[in-house]
């Protein structure tokens, strides 16, 4: 499995949103860029970023650092907040992205996305599916910016994409996001066992290295990583075996 940093952005600046609360937010005081050197020289050779701003508006204001960060070769960027159109996609994918996200659009613009997988390739999109749990039902999606809830589940939203070559599934607890409390181990293990073939990245609650090994365990194919790493609660020792240039 491997581990792949996420670096959340808001106004150019880091910042973590403790379960996708825009009014609790925690600012930190690193650059985009020097952030990203940093988690290279660890040994990643990607990095999850995404622009809250695109999220939450659709706007991207922070295009420019995204762009910037780009341009460093040695790590590949998966983007993601506020992909909403061909236009916005391309134009990162054509800067160098090596993959977007589409998050909100994988269940308000279906046959769209689905264009998109064919136009792109499976390799160059992730679909990204923040869910809440309730212990008596499925997952349930959320949306823009996780602030909508959704009438669809997890299982029902991929349902759409079954016979589309979908490859990249990005999942987030949002209940476990940014709150440091464990990942949804049930969660990734059940996506594995009904869509082996995708290969999932698993988000949200990652607080140590007995996390990480426990999502190994569910034959995930990346954990997304943000606060634990920001704050350097995982020793450089016990990361490298999940960063692939360590």
């Amino acid at each position: 499995m491997r581990l792949i940093p996420a670096i959340d952005l808001r106004d150019g600046r880091c910042v973590r949103l403790l379960h996708g609360d825009f009014d609790a937010e925690t600012r930190y005081a690193t650059d985009p860029e020097t952030l990203l050197l940093k988690y290279r020289a660890l040994g990643a050779d990607w990095l999850h970023i995404v622009d809250l701003d695109g999220a939450r508006t659709g706007t991207q204001g922070n295009r420019a650092a995204i762009l910037r960060m780009a341009g460093h070769q040695a790590v590949k960027l998966q983007v993601g907040g506020g992909l909403r159109n061909t236009a916005a996609l391309a134009h990162m994918l054509d800067a160098g992205v090596a993959r977007a996200v589409v998050g909100s659009a994988a269940l308000s613009q279906v046959e769209q996305v689905r264009a998109w997988l064919k136009h792109f390739g499976p390799d160059r999109l992730t679909l990204a599916f923040d869910v809440c749990i309730d212990a008596d039902a499925p997952p349930r999606v959320m949306t823009h910016g996780w602030q909508q809830q959704s009438e669809y589940s997890l299982w029902n939203a991929l349902d759409f994409y079954s016979a589309y070559g979908v490859k990249h599934v990005l999942c987030t607890d949002v209940g476990r996001d940014g709150a440091l409390t464990g990942p949804n181990i049930g969660l990734y293990a059940e996506a594995m066992r009904r869509y082996p073939l995708i290969e999932w990245q698993a988000s949200g609650g990652i607080r140590n290295v007995s996390d990480l090994l426990a999502l190994a365990e569910t034959g995930a194919a990346a954990a997304i990583s943000g606060k634990a790493l920001l704050e350097e609660l995982i020793a450089a020792e016990e990361l490298q075996p999940f960063l692939p240039n360590a």
